[in-house]
């Protein structure tokens, strides 16, 4: 399924910076279009589902709840 995502681009020295904007993720090229095939290729990561390597270790912690 594929999405619009609404982006900025501006130059930062020599680099052009592009940003979602819906989605607190940026990325940089040294083009707009590189900034923005950048972006596009972290979103995508951003967006794919987590592969565990291992199983997680689940832990307990305990917090006082309701003492004054």
């Amino acid at each position: 399924m594929k999405r619009p995502f609404a982006a900025t681009v501006w130059r930062e020295g020599n680099w052009y910076v592009s940003q979602c904007l819906e989605i607190d993720i940026a990325s940089q090229g040294a083009t707009e279009e590189e900034a923005l095939e950048n972006l596009r290729e972290a979103l995508e990561l951003h967006f794919e589902p987590p592969q565990a390597t291992r199983p997680p270790k689940l832990r307990t912690v305990e917090v006082e709840v309701g003492a004054a």
